[in-house]
């Protein structure tokens, strides 16, 4: 099979877009807004219109100048090595970490079926497997992985749809507006808190951006899937939290592990709970699939930059980074077990949040950085203001939401964004020999 015929199509490039964010986040996270209540609404407002000024960002970007590695290569190219570094740095970690969540989630669902794997150490076992499946699919490739997002996409948003749109036969407007405020904050800070929790729904808005290696024709298809896959999540994310916070008490929402399952089993009985436990535990293994691409595809790209390991470089014979997903696999499994909570919910939100807030920087850069790909490929004027705008609201959302995050989780943020300061130095001479072999590769002066 030719190089061209192992490459995602525009169709599975969308599914990639839409799938990673329509991931546990359509599942799960219903859980973390109880917390906040029904006004969170508001915050999905914010957070889509936010989103849609990432979406135009990176949809730009991989117009103009598609790069594998997404926000750490815009970053690198546009904002300098140290930035580039960073990002990748913080997006790394924030990406594997938030894989643990989906991992999470999907055994979730699957406690739905299986009452047993509810708690540890079961729950921890079971989580741990989908890990270690999911690592080896990818490493068989690209066309693997695109193949499950676009099969569990579609299977998974029949019956979400169906809750999205039927649901509002069994929606009482007396529970929805019962649990309107239950923070204990001003309504202010309660929307605040949900926009910065739905940022995790819309994490993945990069992916064909990151994946750019691996997707036909990318000036054309990466815009294109990009802006296709957030219309449909968006759709899909407003009215199914919606509804669902008509359907379940706010006590019962927020101590769930599978809100949409025991929803369906209010509805339509046992036999609609078990459709969507299934459909839930595929739609989070395909997801899962998607997000370890785009962490493997990441590292790859700094990693042939001097500014990874360069272990993560590595291609097998399938053309993907095998050992450098081996080591995330690693990773997951550690921080799987040192996050062991009494319950999967409570689990999910320690590291959810931690996963949002360490996204915000890759964010900030690429949205930073299209404002200068504009303006160094020479295009007009007009679009150069258009997306200066575009950029400051982009930027704006990102702030808010590490403005509404949990404090201590913040702290912990920073203080891994600040290890990333001593670590360059030990990066410079291997990102030097990297300048220096790309430069004899392409007959160049090696950058300086």
């Amino acid at each position: 099979m030719s190089a061209a015929g192992r490459k995602m199509s525009l169709t599975q490039a969308t599914m990639l877009v839409a799938g990673n964010m329509i991931g546990t986040g359509v599942f799960l996270l219903p859980v973390n807004l109880a917390q906040v209540g029904s006004i969170a609404i508001f915050g999905w407002v914010i957070a889509t219109a936010g989103a849609a000024a990432l979406g135009l960002v990176f949809a730009k970007l991989g117009e103009v100048d598609p790069q594998p590695g997404g926000p750490y290569a815009y970053a690198r190219d546009f904002l300098g090595p140290y930035a580039g570094f960073q990002t990748n740095y913080i997006y790394w970690f924030g990406n594997w970490i938030g894989n643990i969540a989906i991992a999470v989630a999907a055994v979730g669902y699957l406690a739905e079926l299986i009452p047993a794997i509810a708690g540890p150490p079961a729950s921890v076992i079971a989580t741990a497997v989908v890990i270690w499946v999911l690592t080896f699919a990818n490493i068989l490739g690209p066309r693997v992985v695109g193949a499950l997002e676009t099969w569990t996409m579609l299977l998974a948003l029949i019956p979400i749809l169906g809750i999205a749109l039927f649901g509002w036969f069994w929606f009482d407007s007396d529970t929805f507006r019962a649990s309107w405020n239950v923070s204990g904050d001003s309504d202010m800070h309660a929307v605040s808190r949900a926009a910065s929790m739905a940022l995790w729904a819309y994490m993945g808005i990069e992916s064909a951006a990151v994946s750019a290696g691996v997707i036909e024709n990318p000036h054309r298809n990466i815009p294109l899937a990009t802006l296709m896959g957030l219309g449909l999540a968006a759709i899909v994310y407003v009215l199914s939290s919606s509804v669902i916070m008509g359907i379940l008490p706010n006590e019962e929402l927020q101590a769930s592990h599978a809100p949409f399952a025991e929803a369906a089993r209010l509805a339509i009985g046992a036999s609609g709970a078990v459709v969507i436990s299934v459909c839930a535990i595929l739609k989070s293994i395909g997801s899962l699939g998607g997000w370890m691409l785009l962490v493997g595809q990441s590292a790859k790209a700094a990693a042939d930059d001097g500014m990874f390991p360069r272990v993560f470089g590595r291609l097998n014979d399938k053309g993907v980074p095998g050992a450098g997903l081996l080591i995330v696999g690693v990773l997951m499994t550690i921080v799987l077990v040192a996050t062991t909570s009494p319950t999967l919910a409570d689990q999910f939100n320690r590291v959810v949040d931690l996963a949002v807030i360490l996204i915000v920087i890759p964010y900030v850069y690429a949205s930073v950085a299209v404002v200068k790909v504009i303006r160094d490929h020479g295009l007009p004027e007009k679009t150069f203001r258009l997306y200066k705008w575009i950029a400051l609201c982009a930027v704006a959302y990102c702030l808010w939401a590490v403005i509404g995050g949990d404090p201590e989780t913040v702290v912990h943020a920073l203080v891994a964004l600040l290890i990333s300061v001593p670590l360059y130095p030990f990066f410079i001479d291997s990102m030097e020999a990297a300048a220096q072999r790309k430069a004899i590769a392409t007959n160049a002066d090696p950058l300086t």
